[in-house]
Protein backbone atom coordinates (compact mmCIF):
# COMPACT_ATOMS: atom_id res chain seq x y z
CA UNK A 1 0.00 0.00 0.00
CA UNK A 2 1.13 3.39 -0.31
CA UNK A 3 -0.81 6.80 -0.25
CA UNK A 4 -1.36 7.16 -3.97
CA UNK A 5 -3.00 4.08 -4.45
CA UNK A 6 -5.31 4.45 -1.48
CA UNK A 7 -6.28 7.86 -2.40
CA UNK A 8 -7.43 5.61 -5.62
CA UNK A 9 -8.87 2.93 -3.66
CA UNK A 10 -10.65 4.80 -1.55
CA UNK A 11 -12.03 7.07 -4.22
CA UNK A 12 -13.91 3.88 -5.53
CA UNK A 13 -15.09 2.74 -2.02
CA UNK A 14 -16.12 6.30 -1.52
CA UNK A 15 -19.87 6.13 -3.30
CA UNK A 16 -20.75 3.05 -1.22
CA UNK A 17 -18.67 3.16 2.38
CA UNK A 18 -21.54 4.13 4.34
CA UNK A 19 -23.95 1.67 3.01
CA UNK A 20 -21.49 -1.27 3.38
CA UNK A 21 -18.39 -0.70 6.05
CA UNK A 22 -19.94 2.02 8.17
CA UNK A 23 -23.52 0.07 8.61
CA UNK A 24 -21.39 -3.22 9.48
CA UNK A 25 -19.11 -1.36 12.13
CA UNK A 26 -21.78 0.91 13.31
CA UNK A 27 -22.91 -1.02 16.51
CA UNK A 28 -18.79 -1.53 17.44
CA UNK A 29 -18.40 2.67 16.76
CA UNK A 30 -21.42 3.09 19.12
CA UNK A 31 -20.27 0.66 22.15
CA UNK A 32 -16.77 2.47 22.24
CA UNK A 33 -18.27 5.93 22.03
CA UNK A 34 -20.98 5.01 24.48
CA UNK A 35 -18.05 4.16 26.72
CA UNK A 36 -16.30 7.22 26.73
CA UNK A 37 -16.87 10.67 28.25
CA UNK A 38 -14.91 13.70 26.88
CA UNK A 39 -14.41 16.38 29.09
CA UNK A 40 -15.58 20.20 28.28
CA UNK A 41 -14.02 22.01 25.75
CA UNK A 42 -11.66 19.42 24.46
CA UNK A 43 -9.69 19.04 21.65
CA UNK A 44 -10.65 16.28 19.13
CA UNK A 45 -8.49 14.64 16.33
CA UNK A 46 -10.17 12.08 14.01
CA UNK A 47 -7.41 9.96 12.05
CA UNK A 48 -8.72 8.91 9.07
CA UNK A 49 -12.04 10.32 9.38
CA UNK A 50 -13.54 8.85 6.69
CA UNK A 51 -17.10 9.33 5.78
CA UNK A 52 -17.35 10.68 9.47
CA UNK A 53 -19.33 7.79 10.68
CA UNK A 54 -17.90 8.42 14.48
CA UNK A 55 -18.89 11.92 14.39
CA UNK A 56 -22.52 11.12 14.24
CA UNK A 57 -21.96 9.07 17.54
CA UNK A 58 -20.58 12.14 20.05
CA UNK A 59 -21.89 15.20 20.89
CA UNK A 60 -20.58 17.82 19.67
CA UNK A 61 -21.87 21.04 21.21
CA UNK A 62 -18.51 21.26 23.80
CA UNK A 63 -15.85 20.00 21.74
CA UNK A 64 -13.55 21.64 19.65
CA UNK A 65 -13.30 18.88 17.01
CA UNK A 66 -10.65 18.64 13.89
CA UNK A 67 -11.30 16.10 11.55
CA UNK A 68 -8.36 14.61 8.89
CA UNK A 69 -8.46 12.33 6.10
CA UNK A 70 -5.74 11.74 3.24
CA UNK A 71 -9.02 10.73 0.61
CA UNK A 72 -10.65 14.06 -0.94
CA UNK A 73 -13.72 11.42 -1.69
CA UNK A 74 -14.08 10.14 1.55
CA UNK A 75 -13.75 14.01 3.38
CA UNK A 76 -16.15 15.08 0.99
CA UNK A 77 -18.72 12.95 2.07
CA UNK A 78 -18.15 13.79 5.56
CA UNK A 79 -18.15 17.73 5.21
CA UNK A 80 -21.51 17.55 3.51
CA UNK A 81 -22.81 15.42 6.25
CA UNK A 82 -21.57 17.52 9.09
CA UNK A 83 -20.15 20.87 7.37
CA UNK A 84 -22.42 23.27 9.16
CA UNK A 85 -21.30 22.25 12.47
CA UNK A 86 -18.17 23.81 14.05
CA UNK A 87 -15.80 20.73 12.97
CA UNK A 88 -12.92 21.90 10.95
CA UNK A 89 -12.17 19.11 8.06
CA UNK A 90 -8.72 18.64 6.07
CA UNK A 91 -7.46 16.96 3.99
CA UNK A 92 -3.80 15.35 5.37
CA UNK A 93 -1.80 12.35 5.42
CA UNK A 94 -1.99 10.35 9.03
CA UNK A 95 2.08 9.33 8.49
CA UNK A 96 3.23 13.05 8.51
CA UNK A 97 0.47 15.49 10.54
CA UNK A 98 0.67 19.00 10.23
CA UNK A 99 -0.05 19.90 14.02
CA UNK A 100 2.16 21.04 16.56
CA UNK A 101 3.12 18.60 19.47
CA UNK A 102 0.69 18.03 22.25
CA UNK A 103 -2.12 19.88 20.59
CA UNK A 104 -5.17 16.89 20.88
CA UNK A 105 -6.65 15.67 24.53
CA UNK A 106 -8.27 12.87 22.38
CA UNK A 107 -7.08 11.22 19.10
CA UNK A 108 -9.67 9.12 17.75
CA UNK A 109 -8.24 6.15 15.05
CA UNK A 110 -11.07 3.94 13.79
CA UNK A 111 -9.75 1.56 11.27
CA UNK A 112 -6.75 4.07 10.21
CA UNK A 113 -3.75 1.68 11.58
CA UNK A 114 -4.74 -1.27 9.03
CA UNK A 115 -4.66 1.16 5.59
CA UNK A 116 -2.33 3.32 6.13
CA UNK A 117 1.02 2.30 4.76
CA UNK A 118 3.12 2.60 7.38
CA UNK A 119 1.24 1.60 10.70
CA UNK A 120 3.79 3.18 12.86
CA UNK A 121 4.74 5.96 11.81
CA UNK A 122 0.92 6.90 12.33
CA UNK A 123 0.78 6.03 15.67
CA UNK A 124 4.22 7.78 16.55
CA UNK A 125 2.55 10.77 14.72
CA UNK A 126 -0.61 9.98 17.01
CA UNK A 127 1.40 10.28 20.34
CA UNK A 128 3.70 13.24 18.84
CA UNK A 129 0.07 15.04 18.84
CA UNK A 130 -1.33 13.89 21.78
CA UNK A 131 -0.76 16.47 25.26
CA UNK A 132 0.25 15.23 28.55
CA UNK A 133 -2.88 13.59 29.95
CA UNK A 134 -4.54 12.98 26.47
CA UNK A 135 -6.13 9.37 25.57
CA UNK A 136 -5.50 7.97 22.12
CA UNK A 137 -8.81 5.74 21.10
CA UNK A 138 -8.25 3.05 18.82
CA UNK A 139 -10.70 0.97 16.97
CA UNK A 140 -9.06 -1.46 14.58
CA UNK A 141 -8.48 -5.28 13.16
CA UNK A 142 -5.43 -6.72 14.82
CA UNK A 143 -3.99 -10.16 15.08
CA UNK A 144 -3.88 -11.51 18.62
CA UNK A 145 -0.76 -11.50 20.17
CA UNK A 146 0.41 -15.06 20.07
CA UNK A 147 -1.12 -15.84 16.33
CA UNK A 148 0.61 -17.26 13.45
CA UNK A 149 -1.19 -16.54 10.18
CA UNK A 150 -2.28 -19.50 8.29
CA UNK A 151 -1.36 -20.47 4.99
CA UNK A 152 -4.20 -19.51 3.69
CA UNK A 153 -4.22 -15.39 5.04
CA UNK A 154 -0.47 -15.35 4.45
CA UNK A 155 -1.74 -15.62 0.52
CA UNK A 156 -4.78 -13.15 1.22
CA UNK A 157 -3.03 -10.82 2.89
CA UNK A 158 -1.05 -9.18 -0.33
CA UNK A 159 -4.40 -9.11 -2.08
CA UNK A 160 -6.12 -7.79 0.76
CA UNK A 161 -3.41 -5.04 1.04
CA UNK A 162 -3.93 -4.17 -2.57
CA UNK A 163 -7.45 -3.85 -1.88
CA UNK A 164 -6.63 -1.00 0.85
CA UNK A 165 -6.02 -2.78 4.36
CA UNK A 166 -3.77 -5.07 6.03
CA UNK A 167 -5.50 -8.44 7.89
CA UNK A 168 -2.11 -9.42 9.41
CA UNK A 169 -1.17 -6.72 11.89
CA UNK A 170 -0.37 -6.85 14.94
CA UNK A 171 -0.98 -3.82 18.14
CA UNK A 172 1.70 -5.60 20.34
CA UNK A 173 4.25 -5.22 17.80
CA UNK A 174 3.53 -1.59 17.23
CA UNK A 175 2.94 -0.59 21.06
CA UNK A 176 6.36 -2.30 21.80
CA UNK A 177 8.36 0.46 20.18
CA UNK A 178 6.57 2.84 22.55
CA UNK A 179 6.03 1.17 25.80
CA UNK A 180 8.64 3.05 27.72
CA UNK A 181 6.50 6.24 27.57
CA UNK A 182 2.78 5.00 26.64
CA UNK A 183 0.77 2.65 28.70
CA UNK A 184 -2.20 0.92 27.70
CA UNK A 185 -5.09 1.76 29.49
CA UNK A 186 -7.56 -0.85 27.26
CA UNK A 187 -7.25 -3.82 24.98
CA UNK A 188 -10.03 -5.49 24.83
CA UNK A 189 -12.52 -7.51 21.84
CA UNK A 190 -14.99 -5.69 20.71
CA UNK A 191 -15.96 -7.60 16.96
CA UNK A 192 -15.63 -10.84 15.27
CA UNK A 193 -14.01 -12.72 18.36
CA UNK A 194 -11.02 -10.58 19.38
CA UNK A 195 -10.38 -9.62 15.57
CA UNK A 196 -11.27 -6.26 16.15
CA UNK A 197 -10.74 -4.51 19.24
CA UNK A 198 -11.10 -1.30 21.59
CA UNK A 199 -7.91 -0.68 22.59
CA UNK A 200 -6.80 2.94 24.76
CA UNK A 201 -3.40 4.47 25.83
CA UNK A 202 -2.13 7.25 26.86
CA UNK A 203 1.40 8.85 28.06
CA UNK A 204 3.51 7.94 31.08
CA UNK A 205 3.77 10.99 33.17
CA UNK A 206 6.87 11.23 35.48
CA UNK A 207 5.78 12.95 38.59
CA UNK A 208 7.89 15.05 40.54
CA UNK A 209 8.69 14.21 44.14
CA UNK A 210 8.07 17.37 46.77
Amino acid sequence: MNNWWNKVIYKVWSPIYDKTFSALFLKARKSIFEEISFHDNAKVLFVGVGTGADLELIKHLDLEITAIDLSADMLKKAMVKYGDRSITFLEMDAQHMEFDNESFDYIVGSLVLSVVPDANECLQEMIRVLKGEGKIIIFDKFISKDERLSLPKKLLRPIIRFLGTDIGLRFEDLFSRHEKNMKMEENRSIMLNGMYRKIIISKRIERVKT
